[in-house]
Parts: structure tokens; sequence; C-alpha cells
């Protein structure tokens, strides 16, 4: 079994890209699978790897890969998420895909499709500027057909009020390459970015806990790492500080899909991002939105348009200038029995008896 490591600046850790066409097709399969490799890879001293991209040439005509994400769990080797995607491992995979010869060699203004098996999203890897060691992409999430932009609220509210620790914290829950909680991080006690970036065991426990409770409030699985959660806080002149979650451990600087997310809840009039970026002075909701982490910044451009109804609907969301190294191919590891068909999207966190496949809808990708 070829498992390639890739990794994204910015991500938390490297990403094991597994070829899908060695890969199990049922859940549970799949999963022992996943974690005999986990447990291989702990003995080559990669324990460390907590994110698993399953990749083969895409079947449908207007892809070029298929990809399915799975979160490995810090509970134990065979605890995975498989509900969410990451966008920092759908670069990983192409970077993977095209050194190892699955799909042609990567250079600049090349552009490789991704048809994301976890949630029917279309991704687009362009490619800025190719090295030895790595690749520069834009990453463009798209919406085909534009998406209402209400849509994209997981309540169909803005704001929903969540209690927590005896008070009401009001948070907008948006689902746009990830689910996200988004909260002021004032509500949390902080009172400005040294504080939002500071490692305060404290504000890590309040936000995890605030997460749970976001669940708990609205009858949601609180197993596994989704919905994710960030805490904002504004920019001068426009702009967020944003602190992030991850799994198991703070986020070293905010996931692409959260970009991708905050991003398009930027341009939802009464969602937490759109209140504090500034956008409700500039009703820009076009506007290049500066995000700043605590391991740097990004800028995020979602691209809006008004259907024949004459609602704001979302074409597609844009981060540039993401570099991913590199790192090779690991020693030859066992390989799992062959099958015949790549695994249809997975759904639930853990094998389920009840998991009906379903073929990937046709999804046209211009916008």
């Amino acid at each position: 079994m070829n498992v390639s490591l890739a990794r994204a600046h910015g991500a938390p850790c490297p990403t094991a890209v597994l070829d899908g066409r060695a890969f199990p097709e049922s859940e549970p399969q799949l999963l022992d699978a996943l974690a005999d490799l986990r447990a291989e890879l702990s003995v080559q001293g990669a324990g460390d790897v907590l994110k698993n991209a399953i990749v083969r040439p895409s079947r449908h005509p207007l892809f070029d890969l298929d990809y399915r994400f799975v979160q490995s769990l810090p509970d134990s080797h065979d605890s995975f998420d498989l509900r969410g995607s990451c966008g920092h491992s759908i670069l990983a995979a192409v970077e993977a895909a095209a050194r190892t010869g699955m799909i042609q060699p990567l250079v600049p203004g090349c552009r490789v499709r991704v048809n994301v098996l976890n949630n029917g999203d279309n991704v687009v890897c362009e490619t800025e500027e190719t090295s030895d060691g790595g690749t520069r992409f834009t990453a463009h999430f798209l919406c085909s057909p534009p998406l209402r932009m209400p849509e994209l609220l997981m309540t169909g509210d803005p704001v929903t009020a969540v209690p927590f620790d005896g008070s009401i914290v009001p948070v907008s829950l948006v689902s746009m390459g990830n689910p996200y909680a988004f909260v002021d991080a004032s509500h949390l006690g902080v009172s400005g970015p040294g504080a939002l970036f500071a490692d305060d065991p404290l504000l890590f426990d309040a936000m995890r806990r605030l997460r749970v409770a976001v669940c708990e409030s609205l009858g949601w699985d609180t197993f596994g790492a989704f919905p994710k959660i960030a805490a904002l806080l504004p920019q001068e002149g426009g702009g967020l500080y944003v602190r992030a979650v991850s799994v198991p451990s703070w986020h070293p600087t905010v996931a692409l899909t959260g970009a991708i997310c905050l991003g398009a809840a930027a341009g939802i009039e009464g969602t937490v991002p759109w209140s504090l970026s500034g956008r409700k002075a500039a009703q820009d909701t076009d506007a290049l939105l500066p995000v700043r982490t605590p391991g740097g910044s990004v800028r995020v451009a979602a691209h809006s348009t008004y259907g024949s109804d004459g609602e704001h609907r979302l074409a597609w969301v844009s981060v540039a200038e993401k570099q991913v190294e590199y790192r090779g191919l690991l020693p030859r590891l066992r390989r799992p029995a062959p099958q015949k068909a790549f695994a249809a999207p997975l759904a639930s966190v853990r094998p389920s008896s009840d998991h009906v496949s379903e073929e990937t809808p046709w999804v046209p990708l211009t916008a």
C-alpha cells in the first residue's frame, strides 16, 4: 500500500495520502484498514499524523480526483470521524497524487478538480508556483449552482442563543467547506488579540465546552470534531482575528475550510463574522477579508451574485498562497485487500449497519 506524506503550511499535522484503489469498500473494513495503518504509522514514528486523505482518479468526467477525508481522533487507534472535510488535506492530496503519477504533473496555471465525497464540495486547486519540495496553490471552493446565503446557516438563523456557564452566548452556525461555530471571543472573557492568541488552557477548555454545549442544545452528537469552533475579534479597519481549536489542541493557524467558511459567513447579514468584520459598515460582501491567526495571515475572497429571484447567492470562495510541502513515500506498508469500487460517501462517525451507499450526483463546475 502506497502512503505519501504531505503537509500544507499552517496545518496542525501532515496528511497521510492513500491510494483509494487499494482500500476496502465497506465502512467497517475501511475503518479496520485505517486502524491498522495508524498503528503502523506509530511504529514508524509518524503517530502525530491524524489526517487521512483517500484519493483515486475520478470516474466523473468533470473531476480529476475523488477524495475522502477521515480524521483520526486521539482517543485510540480505531477512533475516527468521517463527517467533515479538510482543505489543507485536499491540497496535500493533490500534491501527492501528482508526485506519484496518479494525475498529471503540476505546472503553474494548471487546475486540478477535486470531488469531495464527504460533503459534495467541488474544489479547484490552482497551481501558482512549483518547486522540487512542494507547490503553492490557490484553492477555490465552488457553489454550483450558487447557493442562497441563508442556506449556509445550519439553524436557519444568523445567530443561535446557546446556554453556557449560566449565561446565553450568541453563536453563528455556518456550513461551507465544513460546519463551524463562530463566537465573539469577548463572550469568553477575551479582551484583545494578545489574550486570544495566548496559550491559555482556560480559554481552550471554554471553547471545547462551548462546542459541546452547542451540540447538546441542538440535539446533535457531541462525539468527534464537527462542528468545529472558532473565536473571533475585530481587526481595526476591517478583518478578523481568529483562534480555532483542532484535534487535539489549538490549530496553529486556521483550517483552510475554516477560512472558507469564515469568508462565506462574513457575507451573511447578522452573523457574528459579519458584525465583527466591518461588513455592516462597508456594505460590501465581496471585499477581501483579512484574517489574522497566531501563525500568520490569509486573505479570503468570496464572490457572490444575485439570482433571477433577486436573492443574494454565493458562487465561490477562494484562499490564495497556500504552500504544500511534499515529504515523500513511506516505507512499503501492508496492503489491504483490493476492492472493485471506491467507497461511496461516508456520513457516519462510527461503523453502522444502516449506512446506504449512493452514487455521487453529477454537479457542473461552472458558477
